[in-house]
């Protein structure tokens, strides 16, 4: 930024000076000239017609084939001494079943060890020569200096012909995986997006497929292995050379590390193209305590790369909510109405089945309005003709973004990949200009008719269900809102009915007496619980203590030291981080505290006069389980839940909303589980925290112990 903001301060001093010389020059010749200059500003009175579109010329991209299959595309830029090197299978996407994710895990898995190299040593060879290297499920790209191309040519096809899939670098992969799946169920938009896919295009279809832990757990290297050598194959597969090299050595290379590669049989696949969706569908995923909702309007459209129509339904969707800010749902949704940062569609295009989806983040209260407002502008679309000044507007921001992608020259290498893999004309970008040219208000009202469809779309939310849920309920086609859980599998709601005499009350009580007793509970004087977690390698330790449900501690530390500490004497507290301490005596850390000094604090829901009040929401779904949900409001009004085995009575997750400073409110779910006997009483041993990081953050106890003397100095405040 400071070096943008420089160059824009010596524009504006260019700019000044320029117009000094050009005033100055003027005065010198007399003020004839000066006054016929400013009687003749006709040429300001509108803006200058824009020219015809010509044809672009792009940079040229060669292409040969070798022997086994391969096809080879080089496009020459001598600008700068380097070369990259992009290898793309061809095949579609397949069906990965009841092991969903095992294509991109054998792709990360690839670059992990080849026969005689360990993931160590390949790292090691490529940061020697400042290069890189990565593999995918779809396949492999190095980019480095053209003087170790053949050293980098080495790695890469080493990687390509001799993965050795190692067993323990295939563990690491899955646990970091199933990492990432724990956190769905705290990520509004990837349960948006789970639930979409599955509605736009089925369970059967690869675009439908959501991962879940059974898919990773399920996984193995004999898959995997057997995907890598079926489709890993010179005749399945783009070979992309860019950078500072000639025809002629991109011939050489290719022949010397490419041409031994064999080729092999590659399965078609068919898959039928989901059915059209009839009428509106609402469909809803719960995040307790969100205080924004996820909307997408979506659905499945039949669109080809290279389609006739392609340019024109483009054209139209970014006036409904492409990239450029003046799109009618960024300008009703958050200009009009304030209702979002931002609101955007998309039309995309795809040799399978293509897909259309329009949304925005909201707050609760304004959901089923932003809903109302997004179909109203589809609708809007498909029935007004939009102005001469909207269309000319869109059509230079794509003219304008065309231009600038052509200053790379992966961008004329993808072209030309395009080309070859989707058929398209020789000539289909060199002529993107003139067909975007050629773009006029009734193309643009026919692709309105042709591909938006208010009527016929799946409109998903993610958010808070108690908030949001029932004022959806109009906008389906049969006033009924179906739920799904974060990856996309529906619920059904008939099975969460409330058995009789169950309410908030009995359900904690139930809890009380699972984990050892309402006497046992209440004889629990001390305890102090020690943790260990892992923090981006890094092991880190948290020990927290209570005492008479009056006093409270907690350290957080890392490699034996304290990094952050809180101590409350009942009265006052002391809170400290990296040793920069401060005394608190009011005000909700105080208030917080209070609440932390007591073990158990449910405890405090069930005594007379409780500041708490309890409310049985219902049983919901828990990683699999069901389980009570009991909402706890505070006398201050915020609001927190509880969800309760329904067959143990275990509390198995928490979820709070916390205030973030300079950021919107942010919810924090904490899953509990594997509870011991502590001294007679249920302690879990596990608890993991989700949404406070962009990690789940683990917590194994290492020791609990009830009932022994605390040192008073855990608890000293000053």
């Amino acid at each position: 930024m400071k070096k943008y903001s420089i160059y824009l301060l010596f524009m504006g001093l260019f700019f000044m000076q320029c117009s000094k010389k050009t005033t100055d020059g003027m005065v010198d010749k007399g003020t004839e000239v000066v006054k016929n200059a400013a009687n003749d500003l006709s040429w300001r009175s509108g803006a200058p017609s824009p020219g015809e579109a010509r044809a672009i010329q792009l940079g040229k991209a060669n292409s040969f084939d070798l022997s086994n299959g391969l096809k080879v595309i080089v496009v020459e830029n001598h600008k700068i001494p380097r070369v990259s090197y992009q290898l793309s299978l061809n095949n579609d996407q397949i069906l990965e079943k009841d092991q969903v994710g095992f294509v991109s895990v054998a792709g990360s898995l690839m670059g992990t060890g080849t026969k005689t190299k360990s993931k160590a040593e390949i790292d090691s060879a490529v940061d020697f020569i400042g290069a890189r290297l990565n593999t995918t499920g779809n396949g492999v790209f190095a980019s480095g200096l053209k003087k170790h191309s053949q050293k980098l040519l080495e790695v890469m096809t080493d990687v390509l012909y001799n993965p050795s899939f190692p067993e323990e670098e295939f563990k690491k992969i899955k646990t970091q995986t199933l990492s990432g799946l724990s956190q769905i169920s705290s990520n509004a938009d990837a349960m948006a997006g789970n639930v979409a896919a599955v509605l736009n295009y089925g369970t059967d279809h690869p675009y439908g497929e959501i991962q879940t832990e059974d898919d990773v757990n399920n996984m193995t290297i004999d898959n995997i292995k057997s995907y890598y050598n079926t489709y890993f194959r010179p005749n399945n597969a783009y070979l992309i050379i860019v950078g500072d090299v000639t025809l002629a050595e991109a011939k050489a290379d290719a022949e010397k590390y490419f041409s031994s590669w064999k080729s092999g049989e590659i399965p078609a696949v068919d898959y039928k193209a989901p059915a059209p969706v009839k009428g509106t569908n609402v469909a809803f995923a719960n995040k307790d305590g969100a205080v924004q909702s996820v909307i997408k309007v979506t659905y499945p459209v039949d669109l080809k790369p290279g389609a006739s129509d392609l340019v024109q339904a483009r054209v139209m969707n970014n006036i409904l909510g492409g990239g450029v800010f003046s799109g009618r749902l960024m300008q009703n949704l958050r200009e009009d109405k304030a209702y979002t940062y931002g609101s955007r569609s998309s039309l995309s295009a795809n040799s399978l089945i293509g897909n259309f989806s329009a949304g925005a983040s909201v707050r609760n209260a304004v959901t089923d309005s932003s809903v109302h407002e997004i179909l109203y502008e589809m609708d809007r679309l498909t029935k007004e003709p939009v102005s001469a000044d909207d269309l000319q507007l869109v059509k230079n921001s794509m003219a304008g973004s065309f231009a600038r992608s052509l200053e790379s020259p992966q961008t004329i290498a993808r072209f030309a990949r395009n080309t070859y893999k989707f058929n398209l004309p020789a000539d289909y970008y060199e002529t993107y200009l003139q067909k975007l040219d050629a773009v006029t208000i009734g193309d643009v009202q026919a692709m309105a008719k042709k591909y938006i469809r208010p009527e016929n779309a799946n409109i998903v939310v993610a958010g808070y269900k108690d908030e949001v849920a029932d004022k959806l309920a109009r906008f389906d086609s049969d006033g009924v809102v179906d739920f799904y859980d974060p990856f996309g599998k529906k619920l059904d709601v008939q099975q969460s009915a409330m058995p009789d005499g169950v309410d908030a009350k009995s359900v904690i009580s139930d809890y009380i007496d699972a984990i050892g007793g309402m006497d046992k509970v209440k004889a629990v004087k001390t305890m102090v619980s020690k943790y260990k977690a892992d923090i981006m390698g890094q092991s880190a330790g948290m020990e927290t203590g209570q005492q008479d449900n009056k006093m409270f501690y907690m350290e957080m530390s890392m490699g034996g030291n304290i990094m952050q500490e809180q101590r409350f004497d009942g009265v006052q507290a002391k809170v400290g981080q990296m040793g920069q301490n401060q005394t608190i005596t009011e005000g909700p850390e105080i208030e917080s505290m209070k609440e932390q000094a007591n073990a158990f604090g449910q405890l405090l829901y069930l005594t007379e006069n409780s500041p708490y009040k309890m409310e049985l929401k219902g049983i919901e779904d828990v990683n699999g389980a069901k389980a009570y949900k009991v909402q706890i409001t505070k006398a201050s009004g915020d609001k927190s839940y509880e969800f309760y085995d329904v067959k143990s009575n275990l509390l198995i997750r928490s979820m709070i909303t916390q205030e973030v400073p300079g950021g919107a409110p942010q919810s924090i779910t904490t899953e509990i589980a594997d509870y011991k006997s502590v001294s007679g009483v249920m302690i879990p041993h596990k608890v993991t925290i989700l949404g406070a990081m962009p990690f789940p953050l683990e917590m194994i106890a290492e020791s609990i112990v009830i009932n022994e003397n605390i040192p008073a100095a855990k608890f000293k405040t000053n």
